[in-house]
């Protein structure tokens, strides 16, 4: 019984011209190829997914081709096929990641003294090089600083900032770039019109957010959905099969912290663990969501969002609804917490003590505008310069040592920074807040003395506590929950 080709293998470019998005190196391939200014060695660099290793055979075809060396190989001549079905005994892929050690180099530099069997020339193509060993680079850089006329380099790596200097400098560089959502979606669409797939637009929008940017990946995850629901692909079934958090979530759980609903927070947190999504993945969906918003504000809707129509006027209503204050706000602390949360034990605990902090704080502009307890005296404009520096790095600083403490910097406010004394206030409301920045002051004076340079300590003041808050009684739980914690 015949089996079919998987789509990325079924539809792999075979030539210059069918290779997505990197126009930027193909032309300037194609270019040398006809001009004869052929490199000893190549380095392709970039994220997976985008083309490199394909590029390289497709290079590795130009230059052997019968026809060639040539920009356009056939692609019907005993090289070309051979090359294509990876079984040319003058074009040898190697993978760095199994064969990183000196001794594999050095089997290299001994059999690259002999001449191709056929080709016109002898082919290595190194995928991952940045994982071969110190020695093995040593050993690598002889033969690239003196190779043999038949011989040709070319090198694929994720890591580009790994390859030493050395063997960089002897390669000629192209940087390979991540598609677009866009041009994932019209990639995925046009697959599917070829292989009779039904999806539906907002499936393959998802895909193509999921694929971060990989058309490899974004084309795996149709040929999966496609065996999954032959009946048609819907953005459920994208959710449902990769685990991904659906996006009403998100539009709901903004919602709840527009009308500050501190009751509804815990219940939505509580839904969500229940239901047993991914805590990694929520949070994660949640930066993507309220960045989308912030670009939105901004700068409106961009091509680069690859956003449905439907969607963009639902999102940008929203954003106006938060404001671009608060936007950053919000996102500056779901970031923090998406770091932390990758290595607590507690992760309900976080979410529950982020999102009730985000409803019931004001935006960092709207705190520099109230009015201070600590000082009634303006500030000049050096001062000001001074005490925002001060105030930026510590809390840069800060969340590598203690995300938790840096988020609750975030409610707070800096007053003045006179007499080797940090003045900040923090809003009545947070008090449990307060408790726990006290509780760690030691660590936060020691930072702050850092940053300065000279010792300096950290006085925390509180604005008058409102007259209600629905969301104390709840905060000062948690935080005796992660105090807890700390001490078992």
């Amino acid at each position: 019984m015949a089996t079919s080709k998987v789509l990325t293998l079924k539809y792999r470019p075979q030539k210059f011209d069918e290779v997505l998005i990197q126009d930027h190196v193909t032309e300037t391939l194609k270019r040398a190829i006809e001009k004869n200014r052929l490199a000893n060695a190549y380095l392709f660099a970039g994220p997976r997914g985008v083309g490199k290793t394909t590029t390289a055979r497709i290079l590795a075809k130009s230059l052997n081709c019968e026809k060639g060396p040539t920009a356009e190989p056939c692609n019907h001549c005993s090289f070309c096929i051979d090359i294509t079905a990876s079984r040319s005994m003058d074009v040898l892929e190697i993978d760095g990641a199994s064969n990183r050690g000196i001794d594999q180099v050095r089997e290299l530099r001994e059999n690259i003294k002999y001449a191709p069997s056929a080709a016109r020339y002898k082919i290595y193509i190194i995928d991952e090089v940045h994982m071969l060993t110190e020695p093995a680079f040593n050993a690598l850089l002889k033969t690239l600083e003196e190779p043999p006329a038949h011989a040709k380099f070319i090198f694929a790596t994720t890591h580009a900032h790994e390859v030493p200097a050395t063997i960089i400098s002897r390669c000629q560089r192209f940087d390979f770039r991540k598609a677009a959502v866009g041009e994932i979606r019209d990639r995925l669409a046009w697959l599917a019109a070829q292989e009779k797939i039904k999806a539906s637009d907002a499936a393959l929008v998802a895909i193509a957010r999921r694929a971060d940017g990989a058309i490899r990946d974004a084309e795996s995850i149709l040929d999966q959905l496609a065996s999954y629901r032959p009946e048609g692909i819907e953005l459920a079934d994208v959710e449902e099969l990769l685990g991904i958090v659906p996006a009403e979530l998100f539009y709901q759980y903004a919602g709840l912290l527009l009308s500050a609903d501190a009751p509804g927070i815990i219940r939505f947190i509580d839904r969500l663990f229940e239901t047993g999504y991914d805590h990694i993945e929520f949070y994660s969906g949640a930066v993507a969501h309220f960045r989308t918003l912030l670009l939105l504000h901004v700068a409106g809707a961009t091509e680069s969002l690859g956003l449905l129509p439907e969607e963009s006027e639902r999102l940008l209503k929203q954003a106006r609804a938060f404001g671009q204050d608060r936007l950053m706000c919000v996102l500056g602390a779901l970031t923090q917490a998406e770091a932390a949360t990758k290595a607590t034990r507690m992760p309900r605990v976080l979410l529950e003590v982020l999102s009730l902090e985000l409803v019931g704080s004001r935006t960092p502009a709207a705190a520099a505008r109230a009015p201070s307890t600590a000082s009634d005296e303006p500030r000049t404009r050096d001062d000001a310069t001074t005490l925002e520096s001060v105030w930026t790095e510590l809390c840069l600083r800060l969340n590598e040592h203690k995300p938790m403490l840096a988020s609750i910097l975030d409610l707070a406010s800096p007053d003045s920074l006179a007499d080797d004394t940090l003045t900040v206030t923090l809003p009545g409301q947070h008090k449990a807040a307060g408790q726990k920045l006290e509780a760690d002051l030691s660590l936060v004076q020691t930072v702050l003395s850092e940053v300065v340079g000279r010792p300096t300590r950290l006085k925390v003041n509180f604005t008058k506590k409102p007259a209600a808050d629905p969301t104390h009684e709840k905060l000062a739980r948690v935080f005796g929950s992660v105090e807890e914690e700390k001490s078992g």
